[in-house]
């Protein structure tokens, strides 16, 4: 599954779980993640075309774009702090756009999962 896959290009290294969150999504009272404050959506509200990149995801690609299943920086700080390294990033298409256009899902090594549509500007956690 995606763990193994992901974990092959990762490398399994002596990475104990309890280094990471639970992936598990725990919603406050006032919709937002109680891990990274962020708002949560629901994966069935996403667009079809992110619902597509998770599918992709899981299966371990194969990738439409050559950027995609790289390492995510988050020079934004906007995910919670981790290790470099710690988050992979794929995009989701954007019907009309030539290039990649501005939407990602970005997964992290815990198993956490993040949607931006505006290229890193704001970021919604993915309940799945």
């Amino acid at each position: 599954g995606l763990w193994l896959a992901r974990g092959l290009l990762w490398g399994s290294g002596n990475d104990a779980a309890e280094d990471y969150p639970d992936p598990a999504v725990v919603t406050a009272t006032n919709g937002t993640d109680q891990l990274s404050g962020l708002p949560v959506i629901e994966e069935g509200d996403l667009p079809s075309e992110a619902r597509d990149t998770l599918a992709l995801i899981d299966a371990g690609g194969p990738f439409p774009y050559s950027a995609d299943d790289s390492v995510f920086g988050n020079r934004e700080e906007l995910l919670p702090d981790h290790e470099s390294g710690y988050y992979r990033e794929d995009t989701v298409s954007t019907p009309g756009e030539s290039d990649r256009g501005a939407r990602r899902i970005v997964v992290g090594r815990g198993g956490e999962y993040y949607y931006t549509d505006d290229h890193y500007q704001s970021f919604e956690r993915i309940d799945r």
